[in-house]
């Protein structure tokens, strides 16, 4: 029964559960004291230690439903004339329990042959019928078939009647055997179709989405999240740290004789890295920028220190909007300009990048990343790049992403191949994978 608990959780994982190794083992302990005997004891038990959300729990109690469900419909109980023997190759368990009628042992037999066959690889629906085969061989069928043509070629009206009775128990173990493959194709095909969008969404376009998409994908940006979290909080804990101060645990122990009881580490002050986001928000990059802002600021406020601005025809900074309401609400505000004091009309980068010189002159300095989102067409304006030269020369490093592919840089009103050289990086930025990417390098970085 390991076994098939250790499916079970694997297919929890595939659908959307988040089970750590502790919770799996406190799963087994839980198991091993509640027993199987009560199946809603035992699935509530499993609940309260696997499933932490409502939605997980939700995901629980349908998997659980579609996982252990053995359903066998009554037998025919006519007992056999004569009990086989296993010299003739045929299975006395199996045709014993097809004939009398054992519905506990056929579904303790179905479980142990699906937990052996282990269906959780079953991915497609033209390996159903191969997987049902196994399981049924697994089961002794061949040997059932067997003994079903000895007692019908016997000729005797008692073993013909015998014969077609287990015929008809036997027919009805291949189809419950068939059915339950198909409800366990269901429920493994379900994880396997969300692993599949999840990876469509990690590589697709950001700016071909559809908003149905958006809940999964800001479920997606949130796991990631957690894990650059978690990274950076592990590196902050071992540089504070420190190494080994020799001369001030020399000096504290002293009075000690020279032995080393107190050891003293130094320190290293880490400063949150100050990062500039300025970001076009006209209609060819919306979408970019929601799920580049929900990104940087779902993170933990110890990792970075950010300040965003947004410009189309003109800028102005937007940074106050995270902190007066939750992330989803402020970039959905953003996504919708409520209550952003700039004028949606042609983006203009060399208006927006005066405004930012000659408003904000404080925002930029040496340990500043600027990060500049945005396709850099510049409806056909010259490019002034005086400014971007500016401030490359006083911020710590300047990014630049730009979410068409370089086969368009500069191509039409695109100003790219003029502002790329003034920027310490340039990059392609279209898919959540470019993001995580881009944010795992800035956090590296610093």
């Amino acid at each position: 029964m390991e076994a098939l608990l250790h499916q079970f959780m694997h297919i929890l994982r595939r659908s959307g559960v988040r089970i750590s190794i502790a919770e799996g083992l406190d799963a087994f302990e839980t198991a091993r004291h509640v027993g199987f005997a009560d199946r809603e004891m035992f699935r509530d038990s499993l609940a309260a230690v696997l499933a932490k959300t409502l939605s997980e729990k939700e995901i629980f109690m349908d998997c659980f439903d579609r996982f252990f469900d053995f359903p066998l419909p009554l037998m025919p109980q006519t007992k056999p004339a004569a009990s086989p023997d296993s010299s003739d190759g045929t299975n006395p368990d199996l045709s014993a329990m097809l004939m009398s009628g054992d519905q506990a042992g056929l579904a303790a037999a179905m479980s142990m042959a699906a937990t052996a066959e282990n269906l959780s690889g079953l991915r497609f629906f033209t390996q159903k019928n191969m997987y049902a085969l196994r399981i049924l061989d697994r089961l002794g069928m061949r040997a059932v078939d067997t003994q079903i043509q000895g007692l019908i070629a016997a000729g005797t009206p008692g073993s013909q009647e015998q014969g077609a009775a287990l015929q008809e128990a036997r027919d009805r173990l291949a189809t419950n055997v068939r059915n339950y493959v198909a409800r366990q194709y269901n429920l493994v095909g379900r994880a396997v179709r969300n692993e599949f969008n999840e990876e469509y969404l990690l590589y697709a376009k950001l700016n071909y989405l559809e908003q149905k998409h958006y809940q999964k994908m800001h479920a997606i940006i949130m796991r990631m999240v957690k894990q650059l979290n978690d990274q950076s909080s592990r590196r902050r804990k071992a540089a504070r740290r420190g190494m080994l101060d020799f001369k001030k645990t020399l000096r504290q122990n002293v009075s000690h004789q020279g032995l080393l009881f107190d050891t003293c580490w130094k320190r290293k002050k880490i400063d949150r890295p100050e990062v500039v986001v300025i970001c076009d928000v006209s209609r060819s990059v919306q979408r970019v920028v929601r799920f580049l802002l929900l990104f940087l600021y779902s993170l933990n406020k110890t990792v970075m220190d950010i300040r965003s601005f947004v410009f189309c025809s003109d800028l102005t900074e937007v940074t106050d909007i995270f902190r007066q309401y939750p992330v989803e609400e402020a970039v959905e505000r953003l996504s919708s300009a409520t209550d952003i004091p700039i004028l949606m009309g042609r983006t203009d980068y060399n208006c927006a990048f005066r405004n930012f010189q000659d408003q904000y002159p404080d925002a930029v300095g040496r340990r500043t990343t600027v990060l500049i989102l945005g396709d850099a067409r510049n409806n056909y304006n010259e490019a002034d790049t005086g400014i971007i030269k500016t401030m490359s020369r006083r911020c710590k490093r300047l990014i630049w992403i730009n979410p068409e592919t370089t086969a368009y840089w500069g191509t039409g009103d695109s100003e790219m191949k003029k502002y790329a050289p003034y920027c310490h990086m340039v990059r392609e930025c279209n898919t959540l994978e470019h993001l995580e990417r881009l944010v795992g390098s800035l956090l590296r970085a610093h």
